[in-house]
């Protein structure tokens, strides 16, 4: 037996069958992890469309002395086979500054005039626990070998909500809240040091404004908050997949 959740996009609504059962009192992890799945935009649909792509957008971060700094990026990527083996290069301009991260092979490093730089520790361990606890981390925890556990439910401001937990190899662990009724991921939530030795630090993601991208579900804004705190806001301008993006983008030129 199946339940039905109604999903749109501009164009028109769809109905997308999802694995829960009927009565879905007690649905196992698995069965929710699927479900949402489906809502993205199901796994075979997710691997083909989103293999690679270009995003741009906005982002605003409150930096340590409380100033406001604001910047446009632009994100490249290529999927592998999990999380571990993605290449991901990320180009931020600010007022006064142009930089970029590049991510692959399982090592970052940065890339300013052409000549390359080693990120600073906390600039690596935010890069790394933003895409190492993200949504598509939940979208693969399959590809990612990571377990899952189902804490609960709960209700929130009105909102019924599965409580799922996502443990990877390294035993990263990150606590998803999912709407019951539609299935989308509302916020995440997870614990981690900003930089090696310090106090490990409540990090929590909000996700608003989903819409459709080449039938697929994205969160066209996210927020960040530091125990409680909003330190960064990202708004998504534009989003296209299936963008040939080549492999010397991601390459050390001092290599």
């Amino acid at each position: 037996m199946f339940c039905a959740a109604i999903v749109g996009n501009a164009a028109a609504a769809q109905v997308v069958f999802a694995v829960l059962p009927d009565e879905p009192k007690n649905p196992t992890a698995e069965q929710v992890a699927e479900s949402s799945i489906i809502i993205y935009g199901s796994r075979p649909v997710l691997e083909q469309i989103r293999r690679n792509g270009v995003e741009r957008g906005r982002m605003t971060r409150v930096a340590s002395d409380g100033k406001i700094e604001e910047s446009t990026y632009e994100r490249r990527f290529v999927r592998g086979e999990n999380l571990d083996k993605d290449k991901v290069r990320v180009d931020q301009k600010l007022p006064n500054i142009e930089y970029s991260l590049i991510y692959g092979g399982g090592k970052l490093f940065g890339l300013i005039n052409g000549a390359t730089f080693t990120p600073r520790e906390e600039a690596v361990a935010s890069f790394m626990s933003q895409h190492e606890h993200s949504v598509d981390s939940l979208l693969r925890y399959k590809e990612n070998g990571s377990t899952l556990t189902l804490v609960g439910k709960d209700k929130q401001k009105g909102i019924d909500l599965y409580i799922l937990d996502v443990t990877d190899k390294e035993n990263r662990k990150t606590r998803y809240y999912i709407s019951t009724r539609s299935l989308r991921v509302l916020w995440l939530e997870y614990d981690e040091a900003p930089a090696p030795g310090a106090t490990p630090v409540k990090y929590t993601k909000k996700f608003f404004d989903y819409r459709y991208a080449q039938q697929t579900l994205v969160p066209y804004r996210t927020i960040l908050l530091e125990d409680g705190k909003q330190t960064q806001e990202t708004q998504i301008l534009t989003v296209t997949y299936g963008v040939k993006v080549d492999d010397s983008v991601f390459r050390n030129p001092e290599v």
